[in-house]
């Protein structure tokens, strides 16, 4: 291999190296960027397997709430009842932020993975509220 050759190797090395570091560093930014990842990795670094959905700690009036805006979902599609539905979700995702955050500042761990499974609820409501505004 003559030294052109191993120079074009290395940078081709260099540059593969670099993008592979530089879609870590994305990946790792858009993790900590959300709150919910973020839990979910804090909770991952202290050894604490995230609730499963088999899990049923979540309490039986939360499940309500969230029965009651999915079946405000599946009515159809009126931009104002939407707009108070992303209010709703938006104000509860903040709530549930706020509660995880205190959780994990006094070291309950059992608490805020309760609470990161209730964002998790959250999270899929807020999914299925972009898919119904997309224009069809």
């Amino acid at each position: 291999m003559g030294q052109h050759q191993l120079y074009l190797f290395h940078r081709q090395q260099e540059q593969r190296y670099s993008e592979q570091h530089s879609s870590l560093v994305n990946k790792a930014y858009q993790t900590l960027l959300h709150p919910l990842s973020r839990g979910l990795y804090l909770l991952e670094l202290s050894g604490v397997e995230p609730a499963q959905e088999t899990d049923s700690d979540a309490d039986s009036e939360f499940l309500m709430e969230i029965m009651e805006i999915n079946e405000k979902l599946a009515e159809p599609k009126n931009d104002e009842v939407l707009g108070e539905i992303e209010t709703l979700i938006k104000d509860r995702q903040e709530e549930l932020t706020e509660e995880v955050t205190a959780a994990f500042e006094r070291d309950d761990l059992q608490e805020a993975k309760k609470l990161l499974a209730k964002m998790k609820y959250f999270a899929n409501l807020e999914d299925k509220l972009k898919n119904k505004k997309i224009p069809s």
